[in-house]
Formats: structure tokens, C-alpha cells, sequence
């Protein structure tokens, strides 16, 4: 029941009220039945809103990709052990065969192919950090596969706000996401 849910609605008491609500990064056709309609109600009450990156920013998605990436021309064969790697690339390849087991009529009906899918996903995967390549392989997997094409909560919620002709922002840059997990060294990866 709608009423039963908890909000995870945090409201900051001034004229007008600011909210603050936490949103995860996961297909929001998964979650937004689940979102309490006092939820839904602050964002359609709001002015402004705020995220934590701007996802319809292309600078912003250019920044993230190029963070990803392995400093001076290394590859990730060169900073794995030999095994891994292998069996890595072996998961790859894996992944790439079922890809169009793992698709839905919707998907191939909005024109997707598994490769492109594929190297949407996966492109360029040789010259990502580790931190990157392991959040990417965890994201393989044959439900986010089936989810693909629907935008995570984050964006739908930008989206909806741009549409609807709110003053949009970000509180986080770009370097504030990916420097944290570019420090992280690889035995915490």
C-alpha cells in the first residue's frame, strides 16, 4: 500500500520547502511503483531540481567515459593478473554470445542489436580502470540486459523535470565522482 511505504523523503521546514530524496541507479520502470506518492508529489511541487550529476549533460557523459579510462595508453592487460584477465576476457566473451538470447522483442522492435548493445556497454572494456571494468561486469547480467533502453531513475527523473520546464542542476562535478574510484587501489578494487 502506497501509504505503507517509506519515503526516504527527507523535508528541509522553509518557505518554500526543499526536499531531499535519494535515488538509486537502476531502471526506474523496476522501482517507481515503489516510490510514495508524497515522493512523486514533492518533485511535481518543486521548482528546481537538483541531481546528483546532469545526465542529459553531454559534457557530463563525455567526462565520465574519459575518467574511465586507463592513464598514458595502458591497458588493462597490462595492470591484471594474467588469469584474471583471461578469465575476464573469457566472461566477455560469454556475455557477447548470450546477448541475444537476453533481449527483449521490445528491444530488437526499437532497432537494438546485440553487438551494439554490446559494445555500448562493454566498448573499449581493454583500456577501462579495473574499478570501472568490475562495475561494468556486474551490470552484465541478463535482467539489466532486458532493462536496457530504459532510462535509471535518475535520468527519467531529469528527464520528467526538463519536460516539465523546472530549473535543473547538478550538486556533484564529474572529478568528485570518478576521482574517489580512480584512488581506490587494486586490492580494495
Amino acid at each position: 500500500q502506497q501509504g505503507e511505504l517509506n519515503s526516504f523523503l527527507w523535508t528541509i521546514r522553509r518557505d518554500p520547502p526543499a526536499y531531499l530524496f535519494g535515488t538509486i541507479h537502476v531502471p526506474y520502470t523496476r522501482v517507481w511503483d515503489f516510490i510514495p506518492n508524497n515522493s512523486k508529489a514533492a518533485f511535481q511541487a518543486s521548482s528546481s531540481v537538483y541531481f546528483e550529476l546532469d545526465l542529459t549533460d553531454p559534457y557530463t557523459i563525455s567526462g565520465l567515459a574519459s575518467c574511465q579510462m586507463l592513464p598514458h595508453g595502458e591497458n588493462l592487460q597490462d595492470v591484471l593478473p594474467r588469469e584474471l584477465y583471461r578469465r575476464l576476457k573469457r566472461h566477455l566473451d560469454y556475455i557477447k554470445l548470450m546477448l541475444p538470447h537476453w533481449m527483449t522483442p521490445d528491444q530488437r522492435g526499437k532497432g537494438l542489436y546485440a553487438d551494439y548493445l554490446f559494445n555500448a556497454i562493454a566498448g573499449n572494456w581493454e583500456r577501462k580502470r579495473p574499478v570501472w571494468v568490475m562495475l561494468m561486469v556486474n551490470s552484465l547480467t541478463e535482467t539489466d540486459i532486458r532493462s536496457r533502453g530504459v532510462p535509471v531513475l535518475d535520468l527519467y527523473l531529469a528527464q520528467e523535470a526538463e519536460r516539465m520546464k523546472k530549473t535543473t542542476g547538478a550538486v556533484e562535478r564529474v572529478e568528485e565522482q570518478c576521482h574517489p574510484l580512480n584512488g581506490l587501489n587494486f586490492s580494495q578494487v
